[in-house]
C-alpha cells in the first residue's frame, strides 16, 4: 500500500518549498538531528554546512526519488513502450536506398 501524499501546492509554492532554508551548522545539525529530519520532511530541503563552506542537503525520500527518477522507471522494456507518449503514433520507418557515392581512385 502506498501511503505517500501527493502535493497540492502550486509550482511556485513547490519551488519555494524545495529551496533550502537558513543553513544549519554541522555541529548544530548533529545535536538537533531529529529536528533537521522533521523539517526536511515537513518544510523541504535542509542545508547543512561545515565552516560555512562545504555543504550537504537533507531531503525527504519522496524528493530524492523524484530527483533520481526511480518512481518513474518502468519495471520492464515492455512497460516502458506501453507507457510511452508515442503509443499510437504512426511512424514512417521507410528509408531511401543508399546507393553509395562515387570516389576517384
Amino acid at each position: 500500500m502506498n501511503t505517500k501524499k501527493k502535493s497540492t501546492a502550486s509550482p511556485p509554492e513547490r519551488a519555494a518549498r524545495n529551496q533550502p532554508k537558513t543553513p544549519w551548522q554541522l555541529q548544530t545539525a548533529k545535536a538537533r538531528f531529529s529536528e533537521v529530519f522533521r523539517r526536511a520532511r515537513s518544510e523541504g530541503p535542509q542545508l547543512i554546512t561545515r565552516q560555512g563552506k562545504e555543504g550537504v542537503v537533507m531531503i525527504s525520500d519522496e524528493q530524492y526519488e523524484q530527483l533520481v527518477g526511480r518512481s518513474h522507471q518502468p519495471k520492464s522494456l515492455v512497460q516502458f513502450f506501453r507507457e510511452s507518449p508515442l503509443v499510437g503514433v504512426e511512424l514512417d520507418l521507410e528509408r531511401n536506398k543508399d546507393e553509395g557515392r562515387e570516389i576517384g581512385l
